[in-house]
């Protein structure tokens, strides 16, 4: 006897709703670009390799705090604006409990189901005040009660990160080559690798997603690079 056989594996979805996913693409892809960027502009001044080191591990330190207390705030003000919105409708469904079916009647009518069986089955969920709130909140907000992301992971995330990523354009310099261009080189195989992992989870060929990191990298370096000579050129004549 044969087992049956599984569903095809693209029939199975991701989970999308855990919170990470965003911030730590954000505070990878922020981590590379900002430190990379710092590295050319400073270095683009002529400063020494050791105050590049100091100036590069300040940006991650910085960085990462920066990016993790702001995911946590963000994250947080949206699903307190939820659950605000969301306790407003249940007392809408407790008050007007008849207009409300009506209203979820009418919303599932514009989506093409009959207005008949759509305003039976209204009529039947208002007897169920949890899955009623569920159905309005959805239809309503667009979001699922109960499934907002975590402030935590998302700013766990986005602090380990953006650390990861601000930590890649140092490490030459922090294993003893003082050359800017290594260091860069270093930065650019990063943004080139982050784009093509964060690839795996859409649908866009890695070394496309690869290549777009790297020319937005090194568009960000360039231009810091060049007010960094400017600047040290500057200074060097005063």
């Amino acid at each position: 006897m044969t087992d049956e056989p599984l569903a095809d594996d693209e029939h199975h979805h991701a989970d999308v709703s855990g919170g990470w996913l965003r911030p730590a693409v954000f505070g990878a892809m922020d981590g590379l670009v900002t430190n990379i960027a710092l590295i050319a502009g400073v270095g683009g001044g002529g400063v020494a390799p050791r105050d590049i080191v100091l100036t590069g591990v300040a940006g991650l330190v910085a960085g990462a705090i920066s990016m993790g207390l702001g995911e946590y705030t963000s994250v947080q003000t949206q699903n307190e604006q939820i659950a605000a919105e969301i306790a407003k409708e249940r007392r809408e469904l407790e008050r007007h409990p008849e207009a409300e079916a009506r209203e979820l009647a009418a919303a599932w009518v514009r989506r093409g189901l009959p207005a008949t069986l759509a305003t039976q089955v209204a009529e039947a969920i208002r007897h169920n005040p949890e899955e009623a709130l569920r159905l309005h909140v959805r239809e309503e907000l667009g979001v699922e009660p109960g499934e907002q992301p975590s402030p935590w992971t998302a700013a766990f995330s986005s602090f380990l990160c953006f650390s990861v990523g601000a930590l890649i354009p140092l490490l030459s310099y922090l294993l003893g080559f003082q050359q800017l261009w290594l260091a860069l080189a270093v930065g650019g195989v990063g943004l080139f690798a982050a784009g093509a992992i964060v690839a795996r989870f859409t649908s866009r060929r890695w070394w496309s997603n690869g290549l777009r990191q790297l020319m937005m990298g090194a568009a960000a370096a360039g231009g810091t690079y060049l007010v960094g000579r400017l600047i040290g050129i500057g200074g060097g004549l005063g």
